[in-house]
């Protein structure tokens, strides 16, 4: 296996891209399991007594009293509501173990400890490494011998292992081991040795991708706000906990919730293959205008190329599109990614009410 590094202009420098059969790696994922080194993601240790009811004053997720072995999304707003971290953490054994894009870290750690003052919170860099499982197959019995573990862990939990680090369970097809980063190779060769298949980071996006789920910094832009991109719900639902305040941006959060919909919103693009492909923040142009902004672009082994982008909220699923950028493309929204129409909020239906009664 002939190891093919991303290209250092992306995301993921320092990755591994794929191993030389990329759609090869992406079936695995999609019939057993794979091990896909993420280990460039930033991580970092929360520790103090204090830790959580802090976390909880300055992020959108409900994490004061989040009980050992939980695994949450979390954010970081600006004033206005719009996105500036996403990250995932994990609590367990006192220790609040944070995980966020590698470019990210530095940035996220210098806010954190700024953010202290006078807390008992000690926030460090954890020298930790994520690795990731995917595939229906992640719970089969050679998986968990080689981990070292009789079963998963339930859905957003997390339980230690016993040379250190954690394993977690995202979703039902994706398992993270953040383990020493020392340890790395050694966990590599076990898992290998069980019989799972390594895969680069393109088998990963093209996974994430095609569920359209979006990523800091790629998918997302300087004006994102949560609701766009379907980070709101609680624990286990999203990254923002409708039913909690003081945080930085919740009056957008709140606002938007119950008085409008979000602006814009987050599909899934069928590309025209035929052509070069488009670049991540490329414009979406319709009739010539542009209407949102291309997030992720990767060819996927069963759908071809597609792109994660974000749209003006109400644009048709049938609309003709193209992107701008040096490359001109066709593309069309794929219909089965469009969201769900949104409820009529509380403060809407209140002004609604007002208005048809000064009629």
């Amino acid at each position: 296996m002939s190891a093919v590094p991303v290209p250092e202009s992306g995301p993921d420098a320092g990755a591994t891209w794929h191993y030389g059969d990329p759609f090869g790696e992406q079936r695995a994922a999609q019939t057993g399991v794979v091990l896909v080194d993420r280990s460039h993601r930033a991580t970092i240790a929360l520790t103090g007594d204090e830790r959580r009811k802090w976390l909880h004053t300055i992020s959108t997720q409900h994490v004061v009293d989040l009980p050992d072995g939980a695994v949450v999304e979390n954010l970081s707003l600006d004033v206005q509501g719009r996105v500036e971290d996403h990250w995932l953490q994990t609590q367990l054994d006192g220790v609040t173990v944070i995980d966020t894009e590698p470019w990210r870290g530095e940035p996220l750690l210098a806010y954190l400890r700024k953010m202290i003052f006078w807390a008992a919170v000690v926030a460090e860099p954890a020298d930790l490494a994520v690795l990731s499982l995917v595939g229906p197959r992640v719970g089969d019995p050679a998986v968990l011998a080689a981990v070292g573990i009789t079963a998963l862990p339930a859905v957003a939990t997390a339980s230690p292992l016993a040379d250190g680090g954690f394993v977690r369970t995202l979703r039902a097809d994706e398992v993270d081991l953040v383990v020493p980063r020392d340890a790395v190779p050694a966990w590599r060769a076990r898992l290998l040795a069980a019989g799972v298949q390594p895969a680069g980071i393109w088998a990963y996006e093209a996974h994430r991708a095609a569920a359209v789920r979006p990523r800091l910094g790629v998918d997302t832009d300087e004006r994102t706000i949560p609701h766009e991109v379907g980070w709101i719900g609680g624990p286990g639902e999203g990254a923002v906990h409708l039913e909690k305040g003081c945080y930085r941006g919740q009056e957008t959060v709140a606002r938007v919730h119950n008085l409008g919909k979000p602006p814009r919103m987050l599909v899934l693009l069928q590309l025209d293959g035929s052509a070069d492909r488009p670049s991540t923040g490329d414009p979406v142009l319709a009739g010539g205008r542009a209407i949102g902004r291309l997030g992720t672009v990767v060819d996927h082994v069963d759908l071809g190329p597609i792109a994660v982008a974000l749209l003006k909220r109400g644009v048709p699923a049938d609309t003709q599109l193209t992107t701008g950028g040096e490359t001109e493309v066709s593309a069309l929204i794929d219909p089965d990614s469009m969201p769900e129409a949104a409820e009529v909020g509380a403060g809407r239906l209140a002004v609604e009410r007002l208005r048809g009664a000064k009629r």
